[in-house]
């Protein structure tokens, strides 16, 4: 297993601990008829059956943040966008797409996760850090990457909408004040690169309807002529990797 996907899981396991330690719980253990059940609260203060459902509650959220906080949200808006405006609907198929997109937020947030494993993963599983210094470590490299990729015009407007004082700096803003901002970004920014990627492909569009009238031929559908062109143009430039160039390259500061 690579050092990239042992910070996944070792993320995902800080994460879980974290929701673990939340609420305590106090019980005796149950006896049964051919078994028991312990219900004796550990030295975390949680017991057996408590964990899992905190375990099952945290893993709930995980595709949101996900969504949230990562760069997925561009990466998928620019990949629909570039497969409506080749005229393909349902070509690369959403599977695709969708597995695309999060190897490439995995790749594009490998240094965030890098970072987070360092300060707050190892040295909470070696014991030199509690949960809530942890969870202060690990938030450090994540709102350093939010911070960069926001606007500053969408901060100010998530602020004054949460009707809060302005903070004296960025580093005052609420996470949860700035994923909502960071969002926002991640959605015009994908729309830029979006429309720029459009306009090749309308004005491959123009071209073949324009010709298709200079013939007479007005009873051929522009769409036969131009979707063939289209997408021997976008092979031809080697689209998919400049694509995938730009938007890697778009998280770069």
């Amino acid at each position: 297993m690579t050092r990239r996907w042992q910070t996944v899981l070792r993320l995902l396991a800080i994460a879980i601990g974290l929701a673990l330690s939340i609420l305590p719980a106090h019980a005796a253990d149950v006896t049964f008829n051919g078994g028991s059940l312990s219900l004796t609260p550990g030295h975390d203060g949680l017991t057996g059956p408590v964990k899992i459902v905190l375990l099952l509650t945290a893993l709930s959220f995980a595709p949101a943040l996900l969504i949230a906080a990562t760069s997925f949200t561009r990466i998928i808006i620019v990949m629909s966008m570039l497969r409506q405006a080749i005229g393909m609907t349902n070509t690369p198929p959403n599977a695709v797409l969708i597995s695309l997109a999060l190897f490439l937020t995995l790749f594009t947030m490998s240094p965030v996760l890098s970072a987070v494993d360092d300060a707050a993963i190892e040295p909470y599983l070696a014991g030199k850090l509690d949960e809530k210094p942890a969870l202060a470590a690990a938030e450090v490299p994540i709102r350093k990457f939010l911070v960069a990729q926001t606007r500053e015009a969408d901060l100010k407007l998530v602020i004054e909408l949460s009707g809060k004082a302005q903070p004296a700096s960025v580093d005052e803003v609420p996470l949860f004040t700035l994923i909502p901002a960071f969002m926002l970004s991640e959605l015009r920014i994908g729309f830029e690169i979006g429309f720029v990627i459009f306009l090749p492909f309308v004005l491959i569009d123009l071209v073949v309807a324009s010709v298709l009238m200079s013939l007479g031929m007005i009873m051929v559908p522009p769409l036969a002529i131009s979707l063939p062109l289209k997408i021997l143009v976008f092979i031809l430039i080697d689209g998919w990797s400049l694509v995938t160039e730009v938007l890697v390259r778009s998280f770069q500061t």
